[in-house]
């Protein structure tokens, strides 16, 4: 294979895998708004635990989607004109998940205050199971004919694994964004969030772990099953940790769980990039759908300059606000008169 097209193919999966990983928590904590939070003081905590942080976690899916354009054209238009109906699904669910995150504190009834948390918790869903949707499918397949059009009605993608891929992505954002809440806050939220982790946290990284096995299985190489052994070694050890009362090793081995299993995933999938499920001799690779040399040149050297940057400049942004947060760091709402 050749380098630069397998090398793209790399940054994309690392590119996913990091949205997956902080914006994880965020959507997370998005649909804890309504399943976790007790009160309006806990809320705003939650809120405000991914507040300074939220938009610049998306800049990662911004990110994958870009490169995807740019250094696999065939994989971009494929995936996105046969899944055109999640997709837009997600969009409309981030769009108004960002309205909500701005427009909340706003609100002066607490009605208005409840269909925005609706809004941010249902946006959270909504974006979380379509992506997941949309990545296991890329991973196991899509009924694509020679010219990488979608053979079939407006719901052909609609599966199984698209099943199994969001449910793995949304029980990964709720076990992740419970870690990441039992590190930021504290108090009875984090008392909380400790308990139901260590409850519920294997049922939560099961689908996750039965993708990649599926994946890996109809697919792998030798190096793909240690990383889905690296990846149940990680979760069984974060399970422990919770149980422990471990916070800091919940959040890293739930983070390396992902890592791994992530990994396995797109490592068996390799050198496809979009199979078909009407024949391999249609599947998507990295060679026949991406761009041309020069361009993957000239992607490769911005890559090395810019990335770092944004690198830099995300972990500065988690280093400021690093502190737990408690409802008694929550100042009490006050009436915001109105400009006459």
């Amino acid at each position: 294979m050749d380098f630069l097209p397998t090398l793209w193919f790399i940054i994309i999966a690392v590119l996913w895998i990091g949205y997956l990983f902080l914006e994880g928590f965020d959507l997370g904590v998005g649909m804890l708004m309504k399943v976790f939070a007790r009160g309006e003081s806990q809320r705003r905590v939650l809120l405000n635990t991914v507040g300074p942080v939220w938009d610049g976690n998306e800049v990662w899916l911004l990110t994958a989607g870009g490169a995807t354009f740019a250094a696999f054209p065939y994989w971009y238009a494929s995936l996105f004109s046969a899944l055109y109906l999640p997709l837009v699904l997600v969009l409309l669910g981030l769009i108004f998940r960002a309205v909500a995150f701005e427009y909340r504190g706003k609100a002066h009834r607490a009605s208005t205050r409840d269909a925005w948390d609706w809004a941010i918790a249902l946006g959270s869903f909504t974006a979380a199971f379509g992506v997941g949707a949309m990545l296991a499918l890329t991973t196991t397949g899509l009924p694509l004919n020679a010219n990488g059009d979608r053979v079939g009605g407006a719901f052909a993608w609609f599966n199984g694994y698209a099943l199994l891929g969001g449910a793995a992505v949304v029980m990964f954002c709720l076990a992740h964004a419970l870690a990441f809440v039992g590190l930021k806050t504290d108090g009875d939220l984090r008392r909380r969030a400790g308990r139901a982790l260590s409850r519920w946290l294997p049922l939560a990284l099961l689908p996750l772990a039965a993708w990649a096995a599926a994946v890996v299985m109809g697919g792998g190489k030798a190096w793909t099953w240690a990383l889905l052994a690296a990846a149940a070694t990680a979760g069984a050890g974060a399970w422990r940790s919770a149980r422990a009362g471990r916070e800091g090793w919940t959040f890293v081995l739930s983070g390396l769980f992902l890592l791994a299993g992530a990994s396995a995933i797109f490592g068996a999938a390799y050198p496809n990039v979009l199979p078909s499920t009407l024949g391999a001799e249609f599947n998507l690779t990295v060679l026949n759908a991406s761009s041309s040399p020069y361009t993957l040149r000239l992607m490769s050297f911005v890559a090395a300059f810019g990335v770092p940057l944004v690198l830099a400049y995300q972990a500065w942004t988690y280093w400021v606000f690093r502190r737990r947060l408690s409802e008694t760091h929550i100042p009490a709402p006050h009436p915001v008169s109105p400009i006459v």
